[in-house]
């Protein structure tokens, strides 16, 4: 028998403001065939609010929803969970081919494919006098 309750009033209050804005993007990373895979989980938002931005190796993963103004005023809300903002996600992933990087959002779930360059040697060795 279980006579404490297992959530009290407003716990979750505690547990959302401890939670980091990453925990809202949820992603895997993986590499596979010279290309890397990432998916993140976005749920609530469409592709309009979803920004990828690649610059140098640096992907930037950005939604934004905005908040719409209610007609109703006289709603009086019992509880609210549903979040309005911004959030960030970004990642170096280093020599990448940014001209084809191919992303698609299906049913709450971002994935991009991001093909490696070839690496280059670029190691010289000096002689020494």
């Amino acid at each position: 028998m279980n006579i404490v309750p297992r959530k009290f009033y407003l716990d979750d209050l505690f547990d959302n403001f401890l939670e980091g804005e990453a925990s809202k993007m949820k992603c895997d990373i993986y590499e596979e065939n010279n290309k890397y895979f990432i998916e993140i989980d976005i749920p609530g938002f469409t592709k309009e609010d979803i920004k990828i931005e690649c610059n140098n190796g640096n992907l930037v993963i950005s939604a934004e929803k905005i908040k719409k103004e209610e007609d109703n005023t006289s709603r009086k809300y019992i509880r609210r969970e549903r979040v309005y903002g911004k959030y960030t996600r970004s990642f170096y992933l280093g020599d990448v081919d940014e001209d084809h990087i191919e992303a698609a959002f299906i049913d709450g779930i971002l994935k991009l494919t991001i093909p490696k360059l070839e690496e280059r040697n670029t190691k010289k060795y000096i002689e020494i006098k």
